[in-house]
């Protein structure tokens, strides 16, 4: 079974210098029809005004994910953790028994575009931690490169959850197929393009959750960045 969530049907938040759209209930925007998928818990797609961004915040018990699609990412966080990220690259945030960051557009003419995601985590009270991923564009085209995953298998940064997060960029044509276990869940999230998956065509902000699929082929219709999700 595959359920499409619509881009166009995403909540926003917009304020001066941030254009968000909510795939499941966050902040001021609340939908109990859309609360999460498993233990997938945000997925906030933001647009930051240059030199703008989150102020010190905190954040405990949670996975957090950020991938930027482009410009230009500075986060600094109270473990003494200080990084800027580039498009491609990848963040993963072990919040813990408790963490402050910021985060920022580190451009002061360009806008920053990224995806964060928070994953509930299957362990509580752990030591605050981050990773910061630098991917070489080869590592994602054409192909899934697991980013996050419980055991940090080939490359990917350790997660406290049972959860595997894969990022891909999908030339028109490309095709890429996974093979989801028995008892498995999937989500599918488009950052940018368009794709067919499993005959349901997707585009740029949708997402989809798939449950009963054992077989996944996501084939790209035009230029795609995209995450896949395999959880409990």
């Amino acid at each position: 079974m595959i359920t499409v969530r619509p881009a166009a049907e995403r909540g926003t938040t917009k304020i001066g210098w941030l254009n968000a759209k909510h795939s499941f209930s966050f902040g001021q925007y609340y939908d109990p029809r859309h609360m999460g998928f498993r233990s997938l818990r945000v997925i906030n797609d933001d647009t930051v005004a240059p030199g703008s961004g989150f102020g010190r915040h905190g954040h405990r018990d949670m996975e957090i994910i950020t991938w930027v699609l482009s410009g230009a990412l500075a986060h600094e966080d109270s473990t003494g953790g200080r990084s800027t990220l580039s498009a491609g690259d990848v963040q993963r945030m072990s919040a813990g028994k408790g963490v402050l960051h910021s985060e920022f557009n580190a451009s002061s003419t360009e806008p920053l575009h990224l995806l964060q995601i928070w994953i509930e985590p299957n362990e509580l009270g752990i030591a605050p931690r981050h990773e910061d991923l630098r991917i070489p564009p080869a590592e994602v085209a054409g192909q899934l490169r697991v980013v996050a995953s419980p055991t940090g298998e080939n490359g990917s940064s350790p997660i406290a959850a049972d959860a595997k997060v894969f990022v891909s960029k999908l030339a028109a044509g490309d095709t890429v197929q996974y093979e989801l276990a028995a008892g498995r869940h999937a989500w599918v999230q488009i950052g940018a393009g368009a794709l067919d998956l499993n005959g349901k065509m997707l585009v740029t902000g949708d997402g989809a959750a798939l449950s009963e699929e054992t077989a996944l082929t996501l084939t790209a219709t035009a230029e795609t960045d995209l995450l896949l999700f395999d959880l409990a």
